[in-house]
């Protein structure tokens, strides 16, 4: 009999199936909808086990925002790359995730609007996380003495197309609009 060669899965800690489980319960239904028990019952752990990893939900809710923001850093800057890694990836970009079954527009705008007046480092941590993508759209222009201002005007139109995605039947609109937007920016500085 031939060995079977089984991968070497690594299985996920406590806390970890604790994150993972948050972040797609928060995500998906939304933080104030999501009760810890729920959050404990779907990640398979202990009452015990998740206040030793997480003594509160604003601990567990900051900790879901940090992932957040690094899976979705990496992603973008990925789907940039995949898209041409210019200006015009940013349109492709974000129909890949408009498009997808899990958008549920943006994690960290909708924090700031269930939490940002109660748990205020909610609004900390989405004003670093959209000063990143401010400076991710940044590299994609043309060096310019506007290229800052640029960039910042691009990512307030990126966030309302995020908007208009997450409530229209289709992205269409919100991506054109968003186009639009980008080309008038990208012609007037000519």
């Amino acid at each position: 009999m031939q060995a079977i060669n089984i991968p070497n899965l690594q299985i996920p800690s406590a806390r970890e199936r604790i994150l993972l489980t948050a972040h797609d319960l928060f995500y998906r239904e939304g933080i104030r909808a999501t009760g810890i028990d729920r959050v404990i019952a779907e990640s398979g752990v202990a009452k015990v086990t998740f206040y030793r990893h997480f003594p509160s939900k604003n601990i567990l809710i900051l900790e879901f925002l940090e992932y957040r923001h690094l899976c979705w850093m990496a992603w973008f800057i990925d789907a940039l790359q995949r898209y041409g890694g210019g200006i015009k990836a940013l349109s492709p970009a974000l129909a890949e995730w408009f498009t997808d079954q899990s958008f549920r527009g943006c994690a960290f705008i909708n924090s700031v609007g269930e939490l940002g007046t109660i748990l205020p480092e909610v609004a900390e941590i989405t004003r670093r996380h959209k000063e990143e993508m401010t400076n991710v759209i940044a590299n994609l222009l043309p060096n310019s003495r506007h290229r800052k201002q640029d960039a910042q005007a691009l990512a307030l139109a990126v966030d309302g197309a995020i908007i208009r995605a997450q409530y229209d039947q289709t992205p269409d609109a919100a991506l054109s609009a968003l186009e639009v937007i980008q080309k008038s920016l990208l012609t007037i500085k000519k």
